[in-house]
């Protein structure tokens, strides 16, 4: 079992803390991973993207010219492909890009980017995320108390109004519940800082 400094928002130590080796503590599968990542991203595509195809695109109902005689190439419509305003030949049409991943790899990707986390010394463990005011500069002063990188993944057990407010500004800080810790927030941010009743929910979960 992995044992982890739990910091107060002064970044003063105040105790360790046991972290499930489940969860936190396995040798991170990379492909599943990266699966991972790829169906979140194929996810957030809208995949509107659209081009007309010659019977689509308004015009050449008549033959331009007649079909013999004229010295030049027989055409039957000036929206073929090759002519200018023409059809598109194997353009995008609108289309789905998600994909599918069963349950045991989902939770095995968000284990592994738990494990990175914590093997890349980028976790951080709050005792409890309490604060005074609801400013901004509040949020940043416990951020820089915390030494914490450019961008940062906070995760706490219940939202309150002045976590959301005083972080909402902070460009650089994503929120989020315990129960909505995803692996594109994980490996998309540079530390991850997270209360210890946040940890024991996603153990909870997870194990």
């Amino acid at each position: 079992m992995g044992k982890i400094s739990v910091l107060n928002i002064k970044g003063e130590k105040v105790k360790d803390i046991t972290l499930n080796d489940t969860v936190f503590g396995i040798t991170p599968n990379d492909a599943v991973l990266f699966d991972a990542i790829t169906l979140a991203r194929n996810a957030e595509r809208q995949g509107t993207a659209d081009t007309k195809t010659r019977s689509e695109v308004s015009g050449g109902g008549r033959k331009p010219w007649r079909q013999k005689g004229t010295g030049r190439a027989r055409q039957g419509s000036t929206r073929a492909p090759h002519w200018y305003h023409g059809g598109v030949v194997f353009g995008p049409h609108p289309r789905s890009y998600k994909t599918k991943m069963n349950r045991k790899e989902r939770r095995l990707a968000l284990k592994s980017a738990l494990s990175y986390k914590v093997l890349d010394k980028e976790m951080i463990v709050l005792d409890e995320l309490k604060l005074a005011s609801n400013k901004t500069k509040e949020m940043k002063t416990i951020l820089e108390n915390l030494k914490v990188g450019k961008k940062v993944l906070i995760v706490v057990d219940e939202l309150n109004d002045e976590v959301i407010l005083s972080s909402r500004n902070l460009p650089n800080v994503i929120l989020l519940q315990a129960n909505e810790i995803n692996v594109l927030d994980l490996v998309g941010t540079d530390n991850l800082v997270i209360t210890e009743s946040a940890i024991k929910k996603i153990e909870e979960v997870l194990v």
